[in-house]
Formats: C-alpha cells, structure tokens, sequence
C-alpha cells in the first residue's frame, strides 16, 4: 500500500520544573491511503500527544523537539504556522473527544461548518450553507436543513460528535486524526459513530485514519494495523487480527488479558501490577520493566529496540 503519512523517530517534549517531559520519545509510524490505523495503549502513554503533533498543534510549553513528519512525502515540521492553517482541513484534520468543548455553544451547528467552507474555500454564503446541510445528511444527522439552524446544547452526545466528524471532512482531507471519537457515547451509537469511519475510509475520498484508542475492542472493529505505545514508544506493531490473536510483547499480552470475557467462565480480572512509568523519570533500560512478568537482567540495563517478527515489529529483549 502506498505511504500517505510516514512518522520517524518522532519526539514531543513538554517544559516542566522538573525538566522536559517526553510525551512522545522516538515513536515512528506509517499510514498508507485509505488505510485505517489504530493508536492504542494506557492513559498516559503519548496516543494524543502524537496526534496533536501529526497537525502541529502542541502548544506551549510543548514542542516537537525532533523527528520528521511527513504527509506524501512534504515535510510538516519544516512548514510556517500560517501554512499549517492551511493544511489543516484540506488535507488533514482532528477530531477531537469531547465536541461539548469543540463546538461553539452560541452558534448553531450549520454556521460552524459553513464558516469553515467560507474561510478556507472562500464560497459565498449560499454555497457554504448548502454544503453545509449536504454534510450533515452525509453523517446521519436526520432532517439536515432543519437541524441547520439547532444550536450544540440542542443535540445529543452522538449528534454532536457528528458534526464534530462533518467539520473534520467537509473538506476532503487525506487523513483524519481521530482522538477516542466515541469514549462519552452509549454502545449504540459507539458503533453508529465507528461504522461511520468505516465508510469513511472505504469511500471513494479514500480517506486515512488514524485511530487512538484505549479499547481494543474498538480497534478490533476498525483498524486493519495497530501501534501499541508505552511512555512515549512504540512497543509492537502489526496487522490487527493478528496481533490481537497473538500479541508478543508482554505490554500487549497485559492489555489484551485485562479485557473482561463473557465465556460462561468466572475468574478474575488480570490486571498489570504498577502503574505507568513517569515520562519525567522513566526506567533505564525497558520502560515496561518495572511491570513485566518475564523481566530479565538485560531489561534493567539496555532498552530494546523495535525489531522485525515474522512481518510484525516488536521492541522486546524476547525476541533479540
């Protein structure tokens, strides 16, 4: 599949009392067009942090300290905050968690997304508004030019994310950031929302997402590849169904064991002793060490580097 996004050696850090805070530490990842890719791991793990990077919205005191970023081969990192403005919506945009602080509660949904066809396509108001409505019947939001005219607190936690999604494609960008699109909603329409993306990147846009999630299970649904990360790294990587039929690293092991299963079958819940590592003072070595059952003495010592397996990639000393 050809590349549309290639991430590498990727670094976000944050300035604190205490020294930077490597949100994201050396993470590399690749999309290809049309392609669905999950970003899965704990809280905490640097999921977002690499998002917000991938349309250089970190802010202050954060910063992409180092790496490269690359959307069909244009170096991200190397373009001007103005240029970015750009890009962002016509070639790549965000959809964030949570649309009750991403929409403006006093403008009404319709004039939200028709201001961004103003701005960045320059069409008159007729055109915007139509576009508009034409976007919102195209995410399920049921009577579209009535629902124009309904402000953010009118609508429901799923309606809202929906709008959220139509301002993210109004413009037809390459690649969507979708960042735990259906965390606050209801089974129900967590899986409207999810076969929305579906659609999404099998229509004829050819759309790329990436995904970040802590639910496996809903990545299972929706990613054909998936990146694990532990404080700031990328600790294995692979096919979807593959990975989670038979994940390697003993993080992945961990999170897939710690799932509940409805199998007829009481026991108890394995969860991973610990907590996740402090990025301000992570271990030396394998920063999964302090947590891993099959810890060895070169895991205190030397840090694993990502490693093929048998068409996967693995940061392991299992493995070596």
């Amino acid at each position: 599949m050809e590349a549309l996004l290639t991430v590498t050696d990727l670094v976000t850090e944050f300035a604190t009392a205490r020294g930077p805070l490597r949100a994201v530490d050396g993470a590399s990842i690749e999309v290809g067009k049309g392609e669905t890719v999950g970003l899965v791991g704990e809280s905490g793990c640097g999921k977002t942090a690499l998002g917000l990077s991938l349309l250089r919205l970190i802010e202050p005191p954060g910063r992409v300290a180092g790496g490269s970023i690359r959307l069909e081969g244009d170096d991200l990192l190397a373009k001007s905050d103005a240029e970015m403005r750009r890009l962002r919506g016509r070639k790549l945009s965000m959809i964030f968690q949570d649309p009750t602080s991403t929409l403006n509660p006093v403008v009404s949904i319709g004039k939200q997304i028709a201001e961004l066809a103003r701005t960045h396509r320059g069409t008159s108001r007729r055109e915007a508004r139509r576009l508009a409505i034409e976007m919102l019947g195209a995410v399920g939001i049921p009577s579209p030019a009535q629902r124009y005219n309904a402000y953010p607190h009118e609508l429901s936690g799923g309606m809202q994310q929906r709008v959220i999604i139509a301002c993210a494609l109004l413009l037809g960008p390459q690649l969507v950031v979708a960042d735990e699109p259906t965390t606050a909603l209801d089974v129900t329409v967590q899986g409207q929302i999810l076969d929305l993306l579906a659609r999404l990147a099998s229509g004829k846009s050819g759309t790329a997402v990436v995904l970040i999630s802590h639910d496996l299970g809903v990545v299972a649904e929706t990613c054909a590849r998936v990146y694990v990360m532990y404080c700031g790294k990328v600790v294995e990587s692979g096919p979807t169904e593959r990975l989670l039929a038979e994940p390697l690293h003993p993080y992945t092991q961990g999170l897939l064991a710690s799932i509940p299963k409805i199998d007829g079958n009481e026991r108890a819940l394995q969860a991973i002793p610990g907590t996740v590592a402090d990025p301000l003072s992570p271990p030396t070595g394998c920063r999964f060490n302090p947590r891993c059952p099959h810890v060895m003495a070169r895991c205190r010592t030397e840090a694993p580097k990502l490693r093929n397996q048998g068409g996967r990639a693995v940061a392991c000393h299992l493995y070596a």
